[in-house]
């Protein structure tokens, strides 16, 4: 059973001890994983929380271009949101499909063939999903999963998903007619290949997200709306489904009245659905044992 470890404390000191609660030692060239946040958006991660942890894993922040118009679809566009929202000021910031795409296959699953990272991915010896937990219009919720498919996807990797694996042309993407169950499968299917491949090149990968700024819309939202419900704190684990389905737990054990905003946001998008079959492909188990910090 995985240990999803737990702390109510959303600080520098929170999130390092949820990392070093994990016993792994990242070492070499670390990719953390975070979204830089759409120009407009309110929620994303901010500097002066991830800044010390990511320093002290002398980390660069990774991210990818997005498959829908905005200011993040060109790396100039990107990196210029990337310097406005503080996280130039205290990391490098590496658009990994500025210079192309890597393919990865898709062994298990029924939507995708394959998954379209940026090509920079190869160059980092271990990554920190570092996630912020919250609503998603297309997928219901974003977490782990979400920042592990979508997130290391390349812009022509996300319109792959996106459209279940029928185009990989950002303008075609979203006119192409798909099935939303289909959306929310092909993101367990890229987020597996990704956890595959990185297993077989022994990089290690841990998943921590930060349960803050709880909004039923997305960073990637330029209108992202104002926090729904209370705070609930920081989970991590080295497991994405297990860390995925607590977020999802605390939100339906909360308390908050708001939060019946943010369930009703993610079952209108079926965005629960990804837990069961990401566990059904072997990328992790529904099953874990919180260990409160």
């Amino acid at each position: 059973m995985a240990k999803v470890f737990f702390t109510k404390d959303i600080t520098p000191a929170g999130l390092q001890k949820v990392y070093e609660a994990l016993g792994v030692k990242l070492e070499g060239r670390v990719g953390i994983k975070v979204s830089t946040g759409e120009k407009g958006a309110k929620g994303y991660l901010k500097a002066d929380l991830i800044g010390p942890f990511v320093k002290s894993l002398n980390g660069t922040i990774v991210e990818c271009n997005t498959a829908y118009p905005g200011k993040r679809n060109t790396v100039k566009d990107h990196m210029k949101v990337a310097e406005e929202h503080g996280f130039t000021s205290f990391a490098d910031v590496d658009i990994m499909d500025a210079e192309g795409e890597i393919e990865i296959p898709v062994k298990r699953g029924k939507h995708l063939k394959y998954d379209l990272l940026g090509s920079h991915f190869d160059n980092y010896d271990a990554f920190v999903n570092l996630a912020h937990g919250k609503g998603h219009i297309a997928g219901g919720f974003g977490a782990n999963l979400k920042n592990q498919s979508i997130g290391f996807a390349s812009r022509n990797g996300k319109a792959y998903i996106h459209s279940c694996g029928k185009t990989k042309s950002p303008r075609l993407c979203w006119l192409t007619k798909i099935e939303q169950i289909d959306f929310i499968e092909s993101m367990a299917e890229a987020a597996t290949a990704v956890a595959d491949y990185l297993k077989e090149q022994n990089k290690p990968i841990v998943y921590i997200t930060v349960m803050n700024a709880l909004s039923t819309l997305c960073d990637c939202a330029s209108d992202q709306d104002d926090p729904v419900m209370e705070d609930l704190g920081i989970v991590a684990s080295l497991d994405p489904v297990a860390n995925d389905q607590a977020f999802i737990d605390m939100v339906w054990a909360s308390k908050d009245p708001g939060a019946e905003k943010l369930k009703e946001r993610i079952d209108m998008q079926l965005g629960r659905e990804i837990l069961p079959y990401a566990e059904s492909l072997g990328l992790g188990s529904r099953k874990y044992e919180l260990v409160e910090l």
